[in-house]
């Protein structure tokens, strides 16, 4: 294909578009492959889209060599399925719903899960028809509270999502392997860095979860890993559980009066002050946060959660342990004065206590372990209060942030904190699906068993956002060569009708060749304005023909190296197709 810019629909920017917050939105705009459409919404340019196309390409050439098979279902879906699964409750306000002239509930699908699994269950029936990979690259649609970061988050995107089908556990593990070696292959090809990490499965369920992410420091997600191979979201991280302690001989709890100590600052050091010998630090404080849990049927509820004093809770570790629920602050003390703000103690906590708010404790509070904190009065707190003899609790959650320095769960070494964007995520799903929506098939014996499933999900068109931010420089877009628009740029300078008919000629050259040719052939725009483009849009091969005409030499210039080479213009076609086919 030859795309000549004198034609092309196309608008190159020289500022930087006012919404844009990471460069890649900020390029991408500019360099006319996106439009905004709406506040999380994106019209794909010529330009851009052939990028994305390309992008899905190669997600297409790899399911499809691993086996899978491709539909396509709608994105205006019935209730009915996602009502059996209780996700249409679940979901909550990311849902968009919506109702058709009869009053009949729709949703425009945030993933599929239960439409693949009716699509199977209508035709399949017998383990013979088994194993079944399907996959579909599909407009997915979440009413995000707040789109940001261009094509990283928004309310309409584009989504690979796959789906296998066993009748045992055994066969769900060799779908899910061949999902994550399919996925390394995208994401190479793609030329992305990533690490895969362990990970939540969220509101979506199952077992076994894996990401795919993609380090950048403007990425919102935090993941860890050791030098020893250790790598996980945050959200997945166990906490390494301390031994318990035996209860005997331990002291007895004393109240002391502890004046003006709102914090675990304030409070340390009020105990370094009365016991200067015990060693006290945050750690030694129990830290009792209360929080908002709401409930996806609109409930709200109370929560108390106790940490040790020297780190915060971290609300996305604490939303994926209690998801479907959302977490907020809580301001209602009002409403509930067994809550004295700053000086809450365990004692008058739990579920069977009188003030019947449930108790969730970090991990590291073990039986026998000793803790300074509220004694429920203002301006005293407890001292030595011991977990499993002076108060209990009614469950443990992994909701304290992750410090770097914390030793991994696997004894791997200390953990590092780093931060990425989730590129891919693969779940063994198990049968909640199928036992929702009864997909059965008869085994071997003629017995109806719950097919078992796997989930399995790239972000397409955010990949195309995640290469662009990966790969730019300070002077545009560098594609690499997988998924550039264009395998060259033919750049004609000057006013000499030779120079436009050389780089006509070369550009039907390697048209004829087989490469896809972007072709500067404006004849009134400066040298200067389409140097500045061609460094814009980004293509791996910048040919300009110019002055060096007269001296029967053309620059050649790779865009991700900057290398310039004075090539004689016989030979220019086949140094390009070299590079193209490397």
């Amino acid at each position: 294909m030859l795309l000549r810019m004198s034609t092309l629909f196309l608008r190159t920017l020289r500022d930087d578009p006012a919404d844009a917050e990471v460069p890649s939105h900020r390029l991408l705009v500019r360099a006319g492959y996106i439009r905004r459409a709406a506040p999380g919404g994106f019209t794909w340019l010529p330009l851009g889209y052939r990028v994305f196309r390309n992008v899905e390409r190669v997600v297409r050439e790899e399911m499809d060599r691993m086996g899978a098979q491709e539909v396509h279902f709608p994105a205006l879906l019935p209730r009915e399925p996602y009502e059996a699964t209780n996700r249409w409750t679940e979901y909550g306000p990311n849902l968009f719903r919506l109702q058709d002239r009869r009053g009949a509930d729709f949703l425009l699908g945030p993933t599929h899960e239960e439409m693949f699994t009716l699509l199977v269950k209508d035709l399949y029936s017998s383990y013979k028809d088994l194993p079944l990979s399907l996959y579909q690259i599909q407009t997915k649609y979440r009413d995000e509270a707040r789109p940001r970061a261009g094509l990283f988050r928004g309310r309409e995107f584009t989504m690979k999502d796959s789906y296998s089908f066993d009748v045992d556990d055994a066969g769900l593990d060799k779908s899910y392997a061949a999902h994550r070696d399919a996925y390394i292959r995208v994401f190479d090809r793609l030329g992305l860095d990533y690490v895969i990490v362990s990970a939540m499965s969220g509101a979506m369920g199952g077992s076994r979860s894996e990401e795919f992410l993609h380090p950048t420091p403007i990425g919102e997600d935090t993941f860890v890993r050791s030098s020893g191979g250790y790598a996980a979201n945050v959200e997945a991280v166990t906490t390494v559980v301390p031994d318990e302690v035996p209860l005997e001989g331990l002291p007895a709890a004393h109240v002391e009066d502890t004046p003006d100590t709102p914090t675990i600052e304030t409070l340390v050091a009020v105990a370094q002050q009365l016991f200067p010998d015990a060693g006290y630090t945050a750690a030694s404080t129990l830290k009792n946060v209360v929080v908002t849990l709401i409930h996806p049927n609109g409930t709200r509820e109370p929560l108390v959660v106790g940490i040790p004093g020297d780190r915060e809770v971290d609300l996305k570790r604490l939303e994926a342990q209690v998801a479907p629920a959302e977490v907020e602050p809580f301001a209602d003390f009002d409403r509930h004065p067994a809550l004295v703000k700053g000086y809450i103690g365990p004692q008058a906590l739990g579920a069977d206590s009188a003030s019947g708010i449930r108790y969730l404790v970090d991990p590291r509070v073990v039986p026998g372990t000793r803790w300074i904190t509220g004694a429920n009065e203002p301006g005293k707190h407890v001292f030595d209060l011991v977990a499993g003899r002076d108060f209990t609790w009614d469950g443990v959650v992994e909701a304290a942030e992750v410090l770097a320095g914390d030793p991994a769960p696997d004894g791997s070494g200390p953990l590092e904190l780093a931060r990425g964007v989730e590129m891919g995520h693969i779940f063994q799903l198990g049968r909640k699906y199928a036992e929702a929506l009864d997909l059965k098939v008869l085994d071997e014996n003629g017995k109806l068993v719950t097919v078992t499933m796997g989930s399995y999900g790239i972000g397409v068109s955010r990949a195309v956002a995640a290469i662009a931010e990966s790969t730019h420089d300070e002077l545009g877009l560098v594609w690499p060569r997988e998924v550039a628009p264009a395998d060259v740029h033919v750049v004609a300078t000057g006013k000499d009708a030779a120079v436009f008919e050389t780089a006509e000629a070369l550009a039907q050259e390697l048209l004829a060749a087989g490469l896809t040719v972007l072709y500067d052939d404006r004849p009134k725009v400066s040298p200067g304005v389409k140097f500045k483009d061609a460094e814009l849009l980004g293509m791996p091969t910048i040919v300009t023909v110019g002055r060096g005409l007269a001296e029967g030499v053309l620059e050649l210039r790779d865009r991700a190296t900057g290398e310039r080479e004075e090539v004689p213009v016989g030979e220019v076609a086949a140094r390009v197709l070299a590079a193209v086919r490397g």
